[in-house]
């Protein structure tokens, strides 16, 4: 169940409904609408809320695909009590719900203890109740053995509550995991897996995350204005590539990143002259996704090709 929220792309999500993929995760009502007009027969927003205007918004597009299959989160009694009385105002929808928990993160998420549960019976008891969701992002350790025992530890709290949940005739159905954890994930447990940055993978895949081999998908196409001293001023300043991620690690694609201001970068770099071009590769792909209406696509034809992106509609 990958993530759209990477390359927030209708042509992307129509290529990988084609190649099979029948299920995806969206983080805003724009991303909801996107997989469902794109002809997904699955999607579960992933994201927990208490705003009643997203929460019609994304009852309204499942509203106008009552084939899809649509799912939301809640950790709150807050959150189930919007979601339970804008649903009354729609007899026979099939929208679910699932409980999001909490594995240490410190976001979203109900604790991995019995409250939790308790949550789950109130939407169990308006047949509502589809299953768990559990986000760990915050299981990044380098050393895989290291993180693939992170994640076992959290099992065994998983495991706990869903010993306790089954007792209740509970269903016991799991979306787990992002980048980094998600094929430890599909080894140990039956859950539906969800990676994060998905099909345009960041460059943080490709030194933190080797033993996966991911290959990059997407760059930001940078030109060098000007040199001096053996520094180069790129064209890509934090407009082009988020500037969530600090400033030294916030791009591949050069040596070394001096400075990033809103619409230049400066890199050590001495062979670089006014007029190359660059190739860098985002830390995060999801958040420069974001920055673009468009991108410009190879085709295996060899021909170039601009696709249409959400850009920041949200």
């Amino acid at each position: 169940m990958p993530h759209v929220k990477t390359h927030r792309s209708p042509w992307i999500t129509q290529f990988l409904v084609a190649k099979g993929v029948t299920a995806f995760k969206a983080a805003t009502p724009r991303e909801v609408e996107m997989v469902l007009e794109s002809g997904a027969p699955e999607v579960i927003w992933a994201y927990p809320t208490t705003n009643t205007a997203a929460i019609s918004r994304v009852i309204k597009a499942a509203i106008a695909y009552p084939k899809a299959q649509v799912t939301g989160l809640v950790d709150s009694d807050k959150s189930l009590e919007i979601w339970l009385k804008l649903l009354s105002e729609q007899p026979g929808l099939t929208i679910t719900l699932r409980v999001d928990l909490d594995p240490g993160l410190g976001r979203t998420g109900m604790p991995i203890t019995d409250v939790a549960l308790e949550l789950a019976e109130r939407v169990q008891a308006q047949g509502k109740f589809a299953g768990w969701h559990i986000y760990d992002g915050h299981l990044k350790d380098l050393d895989v053995a290291t993180r693939e025992q992170q994640f076992l530890n959290l099992k065994r709290e998983v495991d706990a509550l869903f010993a306790r949940a089954s007792q209740h005739g509970m269903s016991l159905d799991v979306i787990g995991g992002g980048s980094y954890t998600y094929p430890f994930w599909a080894r140990h447990t039956q859950a539906r897996v969800s990676p994060g940055s998905w099909t345009f993978s960041s460059c943080q895949h490709h030194t933190d995350l080797k033993d996966q081999e991911w290959q990059v998908g997407a760059y930001v196409l940078s030109t060098a204005l000007s040199t001096r001293a053996g520094t180069v001023t790129l064209d890509a300043g934090s407009k082009a590539i988020a500037p969530d991620i600090p400033m030294t690690k916030r791009f591949t694609g050069a040596d070394l990143i001096l400075d990033v201001k809103e619409e230049h970068s400066v890199i050590i770099d001495a062979d670089v002259k006014p007029g190359d071009q660059l190739a860098l590769v985002p830390r995060h792909a999801c958040t420069t996704t974001y920055l673009y209406r468009r991108a410009l696509v190879l085709g295996k034809d060899g021909e170039w090709s601009y696709r249409d992106q959400l850009g920041c509609e949200r």
